[in-house]
């Protein structure tokens, strides 16, 4: 099982993640993540860094780990010129993106209001979900070259995995039958979340041993032990700024 690690970019500042991931991958670490928020009120700070415009930073500047953010809220940008963003990380990265999907923030929680002040409704939970199908479907065509009589559209090699952020069965299910993978909290219900995505995975003709699982967790080397019995393939712990100082923890807590 890989391991990799989340970076909260709230209050964070670039030349600490610039530092925090390249600490990372001195440790061993296999990749490094981000949230994906555009207004640091919403979390109760003064600013935030954007994750894909990071994310491509880290990229660029770190050689070996994986990059991906976790996970894009698909409200926040057109499908369409994200499969090209996507397509563009993929290439300046060397095939290292694994592109985060999910549906954002309800209307109840703090983030909704990053979304509204920039004039982006936030739709109820079924409506959120087609937004994600919508959106994968999308990315994909425009992955193809060809859109809509239009050509030349950039075309990822490899195309990047699809990884779907889901906390219920509902989501659980659309990321098996539809993406490449998904991210899960790694807490009790995380053994049905993954029987339904792999069973819809399995459903829609593709091998289930090639689907892609990654858990939110702790650095705990006992709770590691298990999500790898589970067949979890990464891992993703927690990390806040002071960035270096937080990857040497979670270096310290799992050895």
């Amino acid at each position: 099982m890989l391991v990799d690690v989340l970076f909260d970019p709230f209050a964070g500042r670039w030349s600490d993640v610039r530092a925090g991931a390249l600490a990372a991958e001195a440790a061993g670490f296999d990749g490094v993540w981000l949230y994906d928020h555009l207004a640091g009120s919403v979390h109760g700070e003064r600013r935030v860094l954007e994750s894909w415009t990071t994310l491509t930073a880290i990229a660029a500047s770190v050689p070996r780990v994986a990059v991906g953010p976790l996970v894009l809220n698909v409200a926040n940008r057109d499908p369409g010129v994200l499969a090209t963003m996507a397509a563009t990380l993929q290439e300046v990265s060397g095939g290292r993106l694994l592109l985060g999907l999910g549906a954002g923030g309800g209307r109840d929680t703090p983030y909704a209001a990053e979304q509204e002040a920039l004039g982006r409704r936030v739709a109820g939970a079924a409506d959120r979900r087609a937004m994600v199908e919508d959106a994968i479907g999308r990315i994909r065509a425009v992955w193809t070259g060809s859109v809509g009589g239009v050509g030349g559209f950039l075309r990822p090699e490899p195309p990047p995995p699809i990884v779907i952020g889901g906390f219920g069965p509902k989501m659980a299910e659309l990321a098996g039958r539809l993406a490449d993978g998904i991210n899960v909290p790694a807490g009790p219900r995380l053994p049905a979340l993954l029987a339904e995505a792999r069973g819809a995975y399995e459903a829609s003709g593709r091998d289930p041993a090639a689907f892609i699982v990654t858990a939110s967790a702790r650095p705990s080397r006992r709770e590691h032990a298990r999500l790898a019995e589970l067949g979890v393939d990464r891992a993703i712990v927690y990390v806040h700024a002071p960035y270096v100082d937080g990857v040497a923890q979670a270096y310290d807590a799992l050895q």
